[in-house]
Protein backbone atom coordinates (compact mmCIF):
# COMPACT_ATOMS: atom_id res chain seq x y z
CA UNK A 1 0.00 0.00 0.00
CA UNK A 2 2.45 2.46 0.90
CA UNK A 3 4.86 1.48 -1.97
CA UNK A 4 1.64 1.90 -4.17
CA UNK A 5 1.14 5.60 -2.24
CA UNK A 6 4.50 5.91 -3.16
CA UNK A 7 4.90 5.83 -6.55
CA UNK A 8 1.48 7.34 -7.48
CA UNK A 9 3.29 10.42 -5.35
CA UNK A 10 6.24 9.91 -7.68
CA UNK A 11 4.02 9.60 -10.99
CA UNK A 12 1.91 12.75 -10.20
CA UNK A 13 3.85 15.18 -9.09
CA UNK A 14 8.05 14.66 -9.13
CA UNK A 15 8.06 12.80 -12.24
CA UNK A 16 6.30 15.78 -14.33
CA UNK A 17 8.61 18.27 -12.43
CA UNK A 18 11.94 16.52 -13.57
CA UNK A 19 10.68 16.07 -16.67
CA UNK A 20 10.06 19.50 -17.32
CA UNK A 21 13.73 20.57 -16.49
CA UNK A 22 14.84 17.74 -17.87
CA UNK A 23 12.98 19.09 -21.17
CA UNK A 24 13.80 22.83 -20.72
CA UNK A 25 17.23 21.86 -20.74
CA UNK A 26 17.20 19.95 -23.82
CA UNK A 27 15.47 22.69 -25.42
CA UNK A 28 17.91 25.63 -24.19
CA UNK A 29 20.91 24.22 -25.03
CA UNK A 30 20.02 22.87 -28.36
CA UNK A 31 18.32 26.99 -28.68
CA UNK A 32 21.48 28.49 -26.99
CA UNK A 33 24.15 26.60 -29.44
CA UNK A 34 22.27 27.49 -32.57
CA UNK A 35 22.50 31.37 -31.41
CA UNK A 36 25.75 31.14 -30.57
CA UNK A 37 27.08 28.97 -33.62
CA UNK A 38 25.12 30.63 -36.13
CA UNK A 39 26.36 31.60 -38.91
CA UNK A 40 26.59 35.10 -40.62
CA UNK A 41 25.27 34.32 -43.54
CA UNK A 42 21.98 32.10 -42.30
CA UNK A 43 20.31 34.75 -40.57
CA UNK A 44 17.34 33.99 -38.48
CA UNK A 45 16.85 30.95 -40.11
CA UNK A 46 19.54 28.56 -38.23
CA UNK A 47 18.00 29.43 -34.78
CA UNK A 48 14.20 29.44 -36.28
CA UNK A 49 14.80 26.01 -37.19
CA UNK A 50 17.17 24.35 -34.25
CA UNK A 51 14.28 26.22 -31.49
CA UNK A 52 11.00 24.97 -33.26
CA UNK A 53 12.57 21.43 -34.44
CA UNK A 54 14.19 20.59 -31.50
CA UNK A 55 10.84 21.60 -29.13
CA UNK A 56 8.47 19.58 -31.73
CA UNK A 57 11.04 16.18 -31.18
CA UNK A 58 10.90 16.96 -27.07
CA UNK A 59 7.06 17.37 -26.66
CA UNK A 60 6.97 14.35 -28.76
CA UNK A 61 9.12 12.09 -26.95
CA UNK A 62 8.16 13.44 -23.11
CA UNK A 63 4.84 15.00 -23.92
CA UNK A 64 3.43 12.34 -22.05
CA UNK A 65 4.67 12.56 -18.56
CA UNK A 66 4.47 16.22 -18.42
CA UNK A 67 2.51 17.28 -20.83
CA UNK A 68 5.61 18.54 -22.93
CA UNK A 69 5.26 22.68 -21.91
CA UNK A 70 8.92 23.65 -20.91
CA UNK A 71 8.04 27.26 -20.78
CA UNK A 72 6.25 29.12 -17.79
CA UNK A 73 4.41 31.07 -20.67
CA UNK A 74 2.85 27.37 -21.93
CA UNK A 75 1.74 26.72 -18.64
CA UNK A 76 -0.01 29.66 -17.39
CA UNK A 77 -2.05 29.18 -20.14
CA UNK A 78 -2.48 25.78 -19.89
CA UNK A 79 -3.55 26.14 -16.31
CA UNK A 80 -5.98 28.66 -17.00
CA UNK A 81 -7.77 26.44 -19.38
CA UNK A 82 -8.06 22.94 -17.23
CA UNK A 83 -4.58 21.34 -18.68
CA UNK A 84 -2.88 21.94 -15.03
CA UNK A 85 -3.55 21.97 -11.59
CA UNK A 86 -2.94 25.23 -9.86
CA UNK A 87 -1.08 23.17 -7.28
CA UNK A 88 1.84 22.35 -9.86
CA UNK A 89 2.09 26.00 -11.77
CA UNK A 90 5.01 27.00 -9.33
CA UNK A 91 6.67 23.69 -9.53
CA UNK A 92 6.53 23.90 -12.72
CA UNK A 93 7.97 27.23 -13.31
CA UNK A 94 10.94 26.59 -10.77
CA UNK A 95 11.82 23.21 -12.80
CA UNK A 96 11.48 25.01 -16.60
CA UNK A 97 13.88 28.09 -15.12
CA UNK A 98 16.29 25.51 -13.28
CA UNK A 99 16.32 23.27 -16.82
CA UNK A 100 16.75 26.90 -18.35
CA UNK A 101 19.63 27.55 -16.16
CA UNK A 102 21.41 24.49 -16.75
CA UNK A 103 20.72 24.43 -20.70
CA UNK A 104 22.48 28.07 -21.23
CA UNK A 105 25.28 26.69 -18.90
CA UNK A 106 25.76 23.96 -20.83
CA UNK A 107 25.97 25.54 -24.49
CA UNK A 108 28.53 27.93 -22.22
CA UNK A 109 30.86 24.68 -21.12
CA UNK A 110 31.22 23.44 -25.10
CA UNK A 111 31.39 27.02 -26.44
CA UNK A 112 34.25 28.44 -27.59
CA UNK A 113 35.03 31.62 -25.23
CA UNK A 114 34.97 33.64 -28.41
CA UNK A 115 32.03 32.88 -30.03
CA UNK A 116 29.98 32.24 -26.75
CA UNK A 117 30.41 36.12 -26.31
CA UNK A 118 30.32 37.72 -29.37
CA UNK A 119 26.51 36.04 -29.12
CA UNK A 120 26.45 37.45 -26.04
CA UNK A 121 25.65 34.02 -24.86
CA UNK A 122 22.68 33.40 -26.66
CA UNK A 123 21.11 36.41 -24.04
CA UNK A 124 18.43 39.04 -26.00
CA UNK A 125 19.62 41.63 -26.83
CA UNK A 126 17.92 42.95 -29.92
CA UNK A 127 16.44 46.00 -27.83
CA UNK A 128 18.77 48.09 -27.64
CA UNK A 129 16.92 51.66 -27.29
CA UNK A 130 13.67 52.67 -25.00
CA UNK A 131 12.21 53.33 -28.10
CA UNK A 132 12.23 49.68 -29.17
CA UNK A 133 10.27 48.10 -25.78
CA UNK A 134 6.71 49.27 -26.88
CA UNK A 135 6.97 47.43 -29.92
CA UNK A 136 9.13 44.57 -28.54
CA UNK A 137 6.36 44.14 -25.82
CA UNK A 138 3.57 43.95 -28.29
CA UNK A 139 5.59 41.40 -30.71
CA UNK A 140 6.27 39.46 -27.53
CA UNK A 141 2.74 39.34 -26.96
CA UNK A 142 1.37 38.23 -30.32
CA UNK A 143 4.28 35.59 -30.78
CA UNK A 144 3.54 34.06 -27.35
CA UNK A 145 -0.43 34.08 -28.05
CA UNK A 146 0.07 32.06 -31.22
CA UNK A 147 2.09 29.25 -29.32
CA UNK A 148 0.04 29.46 -26.41
CA UNK A 149 -3.48 29.26 -29.25
CA UNK A 150 -1.31 26.01 -31.29
CA UNK A 151 -0.56 24.12 -27.25
CA UNK A 152 -4.13 25.08 -26.17
CA UNK A 153 -6.35 24.38 -29.09
CA UNK A 154 -3.56 21.35 -30.68
CA UNK A 155 -2.59 19.24 -27.11
CA UNK A 156 -4.78 19.92 -24.52
CA UNK A 157 -8.93 21.15 -26.09
CA UNK A 158 -10.97 17.89 -26.73
CA UNK A 159 -12.32 19.33 -30.16
CA UNK A 160 -9.65 20.40 -31.76
CA UNK A 161 -6.47 17.79 -30.38
CA UNK A 162 -4.41 16.33 -32.92
CA UNK A 163 -1.91 13.61 -33.20
CA UNK A 164 0.66 16.40 -34.59
CA UNK A 165 0.55 18.81 -32.05
CA UNK A 166 3.93 18.48 -31.41
CA UNK A 167 4.93 19.07 -34.65
CA UNK A 168 2.20 22.22 -34.95
CA UNK A 169 4.09 23.43 -31.44
CA UNK A 170 7.45 23.55 -32.97
CA UNK A 171 6.31 24.78 -36.38
CA UNK A 172 4.63 27.77 -34.69
CA UNK A 173 7.95 29.13 -33.01
CA UNK A 174 10.03 28.06 -36.15
CA UNK A 175 7.21 30.44 -37.81
CA UNK A 176 7.04 32.89 -34.96
CA UNK A 177 10.82 33.54 -34.96
CA UNK A 178 11.34 33.84 -38.23
CA UNK A 179 8.73 36.34 -37.93
CA UNK A 180 9.32 38.38 -34.75
CA UNK A 181 13.27 38.07 -34.32
CA UNK A 182 14.62 41.16 -35.86
CA UNK A 183 11.78 42.86 -33.58
CA UNK A 184 12.02 41.80 -30.49
CA UNK A 185 14.49 38.28 -30.37
CA UNK A 186 11.15 36.15 -30.48
CA UNK A 187 11.72 34.50 -27.29
CA UNK A 188 8.10 33.53 -25.84
CA UNK A 189 9.38 31.91 -23.30
CA UNK A 190 10.95 33.35 -20.16
CA UNK A 191 12.51 30.70 -19.10
CA UNK A 192 14.43 30.83 -22.14
CA UNK A 193 15.73 34.51 -21.49
CA UNK A 194 16.40 33.65 -18.07
CA UNK A 195 18.72 30.49 -18.20
CA UNK A 196 21.11 33.13 -20.54
CA UNK A 197 20.78 36.16 -18.80
CA UNK A 198 21.70 34.81 -15.73
CA UNK A 199 25.03 32.79 -17.36
CA UNK A 200 26.16 35.64 -19.25
CA UNK A 201 24.89 38.18 -16.45
CA UNK A 202 22.53 40.20 -19.79
CA UNK A 203 19.99 41.93 -17.50
CA UNK A 204 19.36 45.15 -20.26
CA UNK A 205 15.53 45.18 -20.69
CA UNK A 206 15.03 41.17 -19.85
CA UNK A 207 11.60 42.50 -17.46
CA UNK A 208 10.15 41.96 -21.40
CA UNK A 209 10.67 38.20 -22.36
CA UNK A 210 8.37 38.18 -19.26
CA UNK A 211 5.86 40.51 -19.35
CA UNK A 212 5.07 40.21 -23.32
CA UNK A 213 4.87 36.13 -22.99
CA UNK A 214 3.17 35.88 -19.95
CA UNK A 215 0.59 38.70 -20.96
CA UNK A 216 0.16 36.31 -24.68
CA UNK A 217 -0.75 33.26 -22.47
CA UNK A 218 -2.87 35.17 -20.03
CA UNK A 219 -4.90 36.59 -22.92
CA UNK A 220 -5.49 32.76 -24.78
CA UNK A 221 -6.22 31.49 -21.48
CA UNK A 222 -8.94 33.81 -20.09
CA UNK A 223 -10.09 33.97 -24.07
CA UNK A 224 -10.15 30.25 -24.67
CA UNK A 225 -11.93 29.73 -21.14
CA UNK A 226 -14.28 32.18 -20.64
CA UNK A 227 -15.52 33.46 -24.03
CA UNK A 228 -14.37 31.10 -27.03
CA UNK A 229 -15.12 27.75 -25.79
CA UNK A 230 -17.41 28.01 -22.29
CA UNK A 231 -17.92 24.99 -20.61
CA UNK A 232 -15.88 22.79 -22.78
CA UNK A 233 -13.28 20.07 -21.53
CA UNK A 234 -10.00 20.76 -22.14
CA UNK A 235 -8.23 18.37 -20.53
CA UNK A 236 -6.18 15.86 -22.63
CA UNK A 237 -4.09 12.92 -21.37
CA UNK A 238 -0.81 14.32 -22.15
CA UNK A 239 -1.65 16.55 -19.27
CA UNK A 240 -3.01 14.36 -17.24
CA UNK A 241 -0.02 14.84 -14.56
CA UNK A 242 -0.99 17.57 -12.22
CA UNK A 243 -4.45 18.00 -14.46
CA UNK A 244 -7.21 19.26 -12.03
Amino acid sequence: MGGRCRESWYERFLQPCLVELLGSALFIFIGCLSVIENGPDTGLLQPALAHGLALGLIIATLGNISGGHFNPAVSLAAMLIGGLNLVMLLPYWISQLCGGLIGAALAKAVSPEDRFWNASGAAFVTVQEPEQVRGAVVVELILTALLALAVCMGAINEKTQGPLAPFSIGFAVTVDILAGGAVSGACMNPARAFGPAVVANHWDFHWIYWLGPLLGSLLVGVLIRIRAFPGTETQKKTFSYGSS
